[in-house]
């Protein structure tokens, strides 16, 4: 049963019997993974905290049967501490890795996996909101995943925007001939928001007022909870309030 290595980022982990740890990982070439990582748990442990959530890392793995073997671990990019810091962040990287899990499998998804690193390290860096980056983030995956939203034109028809009836169900904003009655209004600046986050136009986004940024988090909450199988249990805990300190 051969070697092979892998840059990998830590999705979660459980324990296993006294000092082994069951790690799920994402990795760049392989896909999701499930990995033993032996005697992780105790203090004398190689590892050290290179396999625990948030964190990249080069691994070197043995293929098992049903569970690989981590036999060599290197950090790649250590965002945990800087995360796990903040609870706005933690709370937000708790949700990114949640949705990471539930729309990769085994095989390979390199965008996944970029779009993945590149928001954990954001998250690290407070390059921007936590709230913003979690949303832009889901949106992304989302999309790769093939449930992108449309944010201007009709998601039924494709007849040219802008629309402001939402409807979660049919994919995003739809011309008023096709909108369900009753169905929920966006305003432009929202819409603007949403679009700026999907599209990572950071500039326009930064500068949304909390209203906006408010109102666009809760479209994004009920467009992923929808997608994804018995939604994000992270969601609820996700603090809304907290912004980097650059932006006070």
């Amino acid at each position: 049963m051969p070697l092979y290595r892998d840059e990998a980022v830590v999705l979660r982990t459980h324990k296993l019997g006294e000092a082994d740890r069951i790690v799920t990982m994402l990795t760049r070439q392989h896909g999701k993974i499930r990995a033993v990582a032996k005697g992780v748990r105790r203090t004398a442990s190689k590892f050290g905290a290179r396999l625990e959530p948030f964190m990249v890392a080069d691994v070197q793995l043995f293929e098992g049967r049903s569970l690989d073997t981590i036999t060599q671990a290197e950090s790649v990019g250590s965002y945990g501490a800087e995360i796990t810091a903040d609870y706005g962040s933690y709370t937000a990287a708790s949700a990114m890795v949640e949705a990471a899990d539930k729309l990769t499998d085994a095989e390979p998804s390199l965008q996944q996996y970029l779009l993945l690193v590149g928001a954990l390290r954001s998250l690290a860096r407070t390059e921007h909101g936590s709230s913003l980056t979690l949303d832009s983030y889901l949106l992304r995956a989302l999309s790769i995943a093939g449930w992108s939203p449309s944010f201007i034109d009709c998601a039924v028809t494709g007849a040219p925007g802008p629309h402001s009836a939402f409807v979660v169900q049919l994919g995003g904003v739809v011309a008023d001939e096709v909108a369900p009655p009753g169905a929920p209004r966006l305003d432009p600046g929202t819409l603007g928001l949403l679009f700026s986050l999907l599209t990572g136009d950071w500039a326009a986004a930064d500068a949304a007022d909390d209203r906006t940024r408010s109102q666009a988090s809760g479209v994004v909450a009920a467009y992923t909870q929808f997608h994804l199988d018995r939604g994000l249990r992270s969601l609820e805990h996700v603090d809304r309030s907290r912004i980097p300190s650059q932006e006070v």
